[in-house]
């Protein structure tokens, strides 16, 4: 065994004892405490070693926009509005310094891999696209990028879309999404985009029920579409605020439904949180799915980004730990367990919806390793608990050291 490198004094999920962990040819080769060998190492101090983390949803091609927007009801149709606006002036040199600059906070705050959702419309050309494929080219030794050509602004409504859309998948796009609550004719949307789905055996992702009135759910079609094409664990929800407004007793068979359909969800805790809810005064709702809930009906469930610094989310560092962090808080979860289950939607259930069935740190894995500066993934989640450093592929992909205090002696 020609090891290359090992990390030692690590701890990881499921050992009460910090291990070590060496890498031979870009794979993991050995578990083991105490290894022996003389090859170079990084002392991990006991912080916790996990797979690195998964954005399952965000947008890197309108990232960093606010200051060009005018933002003033701060409603969902505002952000739609404005955002078009802004991106009729999108250029392939402006998306790529915009999405760089969110990619290199990604990797330094522990993401791994990441789908994002470009958009691809007359309005928008195929600018953004051009420029998140290279981005995904130039940043590959550092992390995995999935790219979703996106609808934004609907389909039926907006001429020219579906076929760009199709020039897209054909160009190299991983899949393909839309965006049924922006089109007047949402049950054909979402049927037009399964046939661009079928048609390149491509995964499928919308933007979904992006309000709180129960009624009008856009989920149904979805379900019938995905069993009608046997397309079970290749489709996958986001938003979905409609089944905040559910009480229990009709949340439940819904998440019986997307489980047997193997429909997964990602809540957007910032966003959601921002946008919805603005017509009351008082005793705000929340309007965030319950994820938890969801997972526990045995729903692949995710936790993610969406938007950093435009008109749907006006804030944002790119930090998954800390959004896992800010969902805990508004579902009001705080056992060991809670934690531990919103850690796996940033994880363990994220890689399960990308389809990436080798997730994890095991013998003969790809050495992707993320160090949290915490003993367990449940005191991450709580401590929102910085990534200290990372791997890719056996390779360091960043270091970021322990602040240092300077006390006064005196």
């Amino acid at each position: 065994m020609a090891i290359d490198f090992v990390i030692r004094n690590a701890r990881m999920a499921g050992l009460t004892e910090p291990t070590d962990i060496a890498f031979e040819a870009g794979r993991v080769a050995a578990i083991a405490p105490r290894f022996v060998c003389d090859a170079p190492h990084h002392d991990a101090g006991g912080k916790f070693a996990c797979a690195g983390l998964i954005e399952t949803h965000i947008h890197l091609d309108k990232a960093g926009i606010i200051s060009r927007c005018n933002l003033c009801t701060g409603t969902l149709a505002e952000a739609v509005s404005e955002t078009s606006r802004a991106k009729a002036a999108f250029t392939e040199e402006d998306v790529y310094a915009r999405a760089a600059a969110v990619i290199e906070k990604a990797i330094v705050n522990g993401t791994t891999h990441l789908r994002t959702f470009v958009e691809i419309d007359p309005r928008a050309g195929f600018r953004s696209f051009e420029a998140i494929r290279k981005l995904k080219a130039d940043y590959t030794s550092l992390i995995d990028i999935e790219i979703c050509a996106f609808a934004q602004e609907g389909l039926t409504n907006d001429p020219g879309t579906e076929g760009m859309l199709e020039q897209a998948l054909k160009a190299g796009a991983d899949l393909v999404g839309g965006c049924p609550y922006t089109d007047p004719e949402p049950a054909e949307h979402i049927r037009r985009i399964f046939d661009l789905a079928v048609r390149h055996d491509v995964a499928v992702d919308f933007h979904l029920d992006f309000d709180l009135d129960p009624a009008g759910s856009n989920l149904p079609v979805v379900i019938a579409e995905t069993v009608a094409r046997r397309y079970q664990g290749r489709v996958s929800v986001g938003h979905v605020t409609k089944l905040s407004a559910l009480p229990p007793e009709e949340l439940e068979p819904i998440g019986r439904r997307l489980a047997e359909a193997g429909i997964a969800l990602t809540v957007l805790p910032a966003t959601d949180l921002f946008l919805t809810g603005r017509s009351s005064t008082h005793l705000v709702p929340r309007g965030v799915t319950p994820a938890h809930r969801l997972a526990g009906l045995g729903v692949v469930t995710t936790i993610s980004t969406n938007n950093v610094l435009n008109p749907f989310t006006p804030f944002g560092d790119v930090n998954l730990m800390r959004m896992a962090n800010l969902y805990a808080n508004v579902a009001q979860i705080g056992t060991a367990d809670g934690f531990d289950c919103v850690f796996a939607m940033i994880t363990t259930q994220a890689a399960t919806l990308l389809g990436r069935k080798a997730y994890g740190i095991a013998i003969g894995s790809a050495a992707d390793i993320v160090l949290f500066d915490a003993p367990s993934a449940a005191d991450a989640v709580a401590t929102i608990a910085p990534a200290s450093a990372g791997w890719k592929n056996g390779r360091r992909s960043f270091l970021r050291p322990r602040p240092r205090l300077f006390l006064d002696p005196g």
